[in-house]
């Protein structure tokens, strides 16, 4: 007999609708699992729903997704607004709201008298402490980062974000969650940054400022990446899809919370454009026209 400890998610919720959370709430619901999406409003929810289904459309007219695959994935799919009734009997509960710890910790603590002891709660934090998320939470061997990708529907990693007080059960129950989304994972210890922030964010940030100091146009310096390093994508076009405003709050937080952190301190260049309201494709406008 299984126990709890080690017993499969079959049951998710994902807090958030916005562009993290509507597309874990598509790849667990695409994997048969009962997925619940919660947001503040209905708006929001509904908008996040909107999201996936046109995902789902586009897999199916370029023949990834069957029709069969499209139409199961989304009877999987629930919208909530009641948090109570979204995260009630979730073996797995997923935050997805900006990145700002209080919000973080106020949401979970909200969730955690609602839930069994043994259900995971996750962080889709790409910089944040796990382990300050974690504090004052009941249950904090519980706790765990799981750091998708935009989107998330083709991105196949899932970095998993050990705490201290993560417990080996948690993360082995985690691991075989990120398998049956079809995610490779990744385990990496609770350190500001993480290995995907800090790596992906200190070129993103070289990028910029190169872009500054007039070394080359956006196109040929992610062309650079691209056809001389085999990235899949350009770091000043990645930065444009993750968000002007998101990349400066990560590059803030990792200047101050790394030793010798400097080469994370913002180039003035971003800081302007997002000053300016330039955010990237969110906005229409960043280093590129969207």
């Amino acid at each position: 007999m299984t126990s709890p400890q080690t017993s499969p998610i079959r049951t998710v919720a994902v807090l958030g609708a916005g562009t993290m959370g509507h597309g874990i709430a598509q790849v667990a619901a695409a994997a048969g699992l009962d997925t619940r999406l919660y947001d503040v409003s209905d708006e929001l929810v509904q908008r996040g729903l909107s999201r996936v289904q046109d995902n789902l459309d586009k897999g199916v007219q370029r023949g990834k997704v069957s029709a069969e695959q499209r139409d199961a994935a989304l009877a999987n799919l629930h919208a909530h607004t009641d948090l109570t009734a979204a995260v009630t009997g979730a073996d797995m509960v997923i935050e997805a709201v900006p990145e700002k710890l209080e919000l973080k910790q106020e949401l979970l603590g909200r969730v955690a008298p609602h839930v069994a002891d043994d259900a995971i709660l996750a962080t889709n934090t790409s910089s944040l402490s796990v382990d300050a998320i974690a504090e004052g939470l009941p249950g904090p061997q519980r706790v765990i980062g799981t750091h998708f990708f935009n989107p998330v529907h083709i991105m196949k990693l899932l970095e998993l974000i050990v705490a201290p007080r993560t417990s080996n059960a948690t993360l082995e129950r985690t691991r075989a969650f990120g398998a049956a989304l079809g995610k490779e994972t990744i385990t990496i210890k609770d350190f500001p940054g993480f290995a995907t922030s800090r790596l992906g964010l200190v070129i993103g940030l070289e990028a910029i400022r190169m872009v500054e100091q007039g070394v080359g146009s956006p196109e040929d310096i992610d062309k650079a990446m691209t056809l001389g390093y085999g990235f899949p994508m350009g770091p000043l076009r990645l930065t444009d899809l993750v968000g002007l405003d998101v990349r400066l709050h990560i590059a803030e937080y990792l200047s101050r919370a790394l030793p010798m952190g400097a080469h994370f301190e913002p180039p003035a260049l971003l800081r302007r454009m997002v000053a300016e309201g330039t955010l990237g494709k969110k906005s229409g406008q960043g280093f590129y026209t969207w």
